[in-house]
């Protein structure tokens, strides 16, 4: 290519030397020379111009190519500590469990791509059957339970955030204590069948899908008032043998309490887009 290149620059530099000699044979012969080496050395900034452009497009495609090396190379990773800290999940030593959740916590933040799944890894841990016993008595397995617990709160959008990700968490069949949702946004909420113990805070959040407690039960206090709830929320056969705060929440779908017990209720100021029929104790 570049001995192609010298032969064309020369070729031009006879080329426009010799016409401008024979249209104007009393035309200074230095003139001539200069303007033919110019178009000559024109062909040859030509030349260098593509070679440096050449240049560029193949060290581009070098860096993606790097890129992209580096970015399997980082999946490799990342998909080893996520199967090697699920793995863990089933130690029978606490303290490697709650490493391992904190390692998947961890991945999810650092990779968002993970997010939904560690989240759905954490309720299948909560989902484990569950209950304390005299054979625990410093709640090792409480401790960890309650890591998960702050966790998946940790790895929720906040409600001040605008259009962020949506998680959907499935925590049918859970055991929850201490659970705090507050200030998060959700998009379904699943807690059929679950057990609600002491306190659980699910207040001043939003929820974007559906909201099921369907056959759950709860034993102590449920804080749930000033949330949102824009899809379904059904509460049959729900049983609360506590304080249950309803406050200034709203309700946008369709809602049934069907079969449902209630204690104590505060709905002062709930909303309801389509109209529901209550229990009595949400009337008083």
């Amino acid at each position: 290519m570049l001995l192609s290149t010298i032969l064309a620059s020369i070729g031009v530099f006879l080329l426009v030397g010799g016409t401008l000699l024979l249209v104007d044979p009393r035309a200074p012969k230095h003139e001539a020379i200069k303007t033919g080496g110019l178009a000559g050395g024109a062909i040859i900034a030509l030349y260098a111009l593509w070679l440096n452009d050449r240049r560029r497009k193949v060290e581009e495609a070098r860096q993606e190519i790097e890129s992209q090396r580096i970015d399997h190379d980082r999946s490799r990773v990342a998909d080893e500590r996520f199967a090697r800290a699920v793995e863990l999940l089933g130690h029978e030593t606490a303290q490697v469990r709650v490493g391992a959740m904190h390692a998947l916590a961890g991945l999810a933040k650092s990779r968002t791509e993970y997010t939904q799944t560690v989240l759905d890894i954490l309720c299948a841990y909560l989902r484990q059957p569950y209950r304390k016993t005299k054979n625990d008595p410093e709640e090792i397995e409480l401790e960890v339970r309650l890591t998960s617990q702050r966790l998946i709160e940790d790895l929720l959008p906040r409600l001040e955030e605008e259009s962020p990700p949506i998680y959907d968490l499935n925590l049918t069949k859970a055991h929850l204590e201490f659970m705090d949702l507050s200030y998060r946004q959700v998009g379904d909420l699943y807690l059929r069948v679950a057990h609600f113990e002491d306190s659980n805070s699910f207040h001043h959040m939003k929820i974007h899908g559906h909201f099921y407690v369907t056959e759950a039960v709860m034993t102590g206090r449920l804080h749930m008032h000033h949330t949102e709830i824009v899809g379904r929320a059904w509460f049959s056969r729900f049983k609360a043998r506590g304080l249950a705060i309803f406050t200034e929440t709203k309700f946008g779908g369709e809602t049934k309490f069907a079969d449902s017990e209630w204690t104590d209720v505060k709905a002062d100021g709930c909303t309801f887009a389509v109209e529901a029929d209550l229990p009595e104790a949400w009337r008083n």
